[in-house]
């Protein structure tokens, strides 16, 4: 049994038996608990969720987008078949226009249309927010060469969430942060999530990591230790509840899976050799056996 999905599981229904009914910006109301924690050994099991499936090209595609390629540009996904950033590309014109709930001027969320103006040397892209961040702070390089260079160090943070180019940012990251470090030849991280879309985002978010995390100790001849997952707002909106629901039914009458393994090309020494293509080569897991999709809308 994936304990994996024991785990998820377990929010689901906490979300469900203990949240909060609240407004947001999206005009989609969401059940929310404030915080929630994960703990998974790396090298006991790979995480990925077997109770409903999860597109594992898809979710490594954008995670090598952010921290290999280092790109706001989401044509580099389309090209790959990946549109899960399609509704806050920044369009030929500079513009990003939504629909969303914001204050007005007693408080009260009312609906309004945004559009803002970026510049058209932001066409197609995202702003200043994720890969752009990364590869401004050259965050993925620095992590490679602290880790193989001083291993030690209690320093090693990524961090996403830079209050100087949040305006100029479609999307501030809600993944925002990560410390590294290695112990007894074992490389740990813990993330931090500042919003959790439960159903949508964090079956790709902790796999993503989960596969980050490996990648880079097959680059630096590391061994896969511990990985903290801490979540400030944990949240299921509710047009999302009738499938988070149907995946609890599933979990409850037939268990879990077992857990996949992940492959990685063993010819592959460079971090940034790994292929990123549509195929995706060099990343692939093995024996991965699942339930069948279930569909949830996303919320702008």
């Amino acid at each position: 049994m994936s304990k994996w999905d024991k785990d998820y599981i377990e929010l689901c229904k906490r979300i469900l038996s203990q949240g909060v009914r609240v407004e947001n910006r999206t005009g989609i109301d969401t059940i929310k608990v404030p915080s929630h924690h994960f703990h998974f050994d790396l090298s006991e099991e790979f995480p990925v969720l077997t109770t409903k499936q999860l597109f594992i090209r898809q979710a490594v595609l954008e995670m090598l987008w952010f921290y290999q390629a280092q790109s706001n540009d989401v044509r580099w996904l389309k090209a790959r078949d990946v549109n899960i950033w399609n509704e806050w590309e920044i369009d030929e014109d500079g513009f990003w226009t939504a629909t969303q709930m914001l204050p007005d001027e007693n408080g009260n969320l009312v609906k309004k249309e945004i559009k803002k103006e970026f510049g058209k040397e932001w066409a197609h892209t995202i702003g200043t927010a994720y890969g752009w961040i990364i590869n401004k702070f050259q965050l993925t390089q620095n992590l490679l060469d602290t880790l193989k260079n001083n291993p030690r160090d209690r320093r090693m943070i990524m961090s996403l969430y830079q209050n100087d180019y949040l305006e100029t940012a479609v999307l501030p990251s809600c993944v925002w942060s990560s410390e590294w470090d290695v112990t007894d030849g074992k490389l740990n991280a813990w993330v931090h999530q500042r919003s959790c879309d439960v159903p949508l985002g964090l079956p790709f978010n902790v796999t993503q990591y989960s596969v980050l995390l490996m990648m880079l100790c097959h680059v630096t001849g590391l061994k896969p230790g511990t990985l903290d997952w801490s979540i400030k707002d944990a949240h299921i909106y509710v047009n999302q509840i009738d499938g988070i629901k149907e995946q609890i039914k599933r979990f409850d009458e037939n268990g879990s899976l077992p857990a996949p393994k992940l492959w990685l090309n063993p010819e592959v020494k460079d971090f940034f050799e790994f292929d990123n293509s549509r195929d995706l080569k060099d990343i692939k897991l093995i024996d991965y056996q699942h339930m069948g999709k279930i569909s949830f809308p996303i919320a702008q």
